[in-house]
């Protein structure tokens, strides 16, 4: 292995594990030595790759950017709009135990930022943006164009509500039960838009 495979290796695991601390104990309460024994590095390798907490913060920001870009362009496969939709709902239920335990990965972090007033907060926003822009996008193909964004906002604020009451009340089932509610919703936005497509 080359130096700079190792190096940016090593980079990896060091983003990676800050990801883990923040959503698990957030972000204030996750020090540089938190970190580096989670990595097991040294902290001069550690300050190599890194000067600050909030340069690991931009890094883990970015590395969940892209990964949620990954995410949805493999959605993005699924037969039809509305089977797309469900895949987010259905994020919501894969994720069930770690939801349970520490709430929203992005509401969590979002939030903690919003609280500290802190300058990477409308970076971290950006997440929501992604997923937001992403659910209009398929609730316009589904053919409610007139009403996608405010379809949109209300799918994110379900789920993030379902995540924060899942997490206060460390119950799985509510989960369940949510998500099955939501998923009825999406069926009536389904004939919604049927009727939409046929009055146009």
């Amino acid at each position: 292995m080359s130096s700079g495979s190792k190096e940016a290796g090593t980079r990896q695991r060091i983003v990676e594990a800050a990801d883990r601390l923040f959503y698990r104990q957030g972000y204030e309460h996750t020090s540089f030595s938190d970190i580096a024994d989670a990595v097991q590095i040294s902290r001069g390798n550690f300050y190599y790759h890194f000067r600050s907490k909030d340069e690991i913060l931009d890094a883990v920001i970015a590395a969940r950017l892209a990964a949620t870009g990954e995410m949805l362009a493999g959605w993005e496969r699924a037969a039809d709009p509305a089977a797309r939709l469900r895949s987010f709902i259905h994020l919501l239920f894969v994720n069930r135990l770690s939801i349970k335990a520490h709430g929203c990965p992005v509401g969590t972090l979002c939030g903690e930022l919003a609280k500290l007033d802190h300058p990477a907060r409308q970076e971290a926003n950006e997440l929501f943006t992604l997923f937001r822009a992403w659910l209009a996008r398929e609730f316009a193909r589904l053919g409610r164009g007139r009403e996608a964004d405010g379809l949109a906002l209300h799918l994110l604020a379900l789920s993030q509500g379902v995540a924060t009451l899942a997490h206060a009340f460390d119950d799985e089932a509510l989960i369940r039960r949510q998500v099955r509610l939501i998923e009825a919703w999406l069926d009536e936005q389904c004939r919604a838009g049927a009727r939409e497509k046929q009055s146009a």
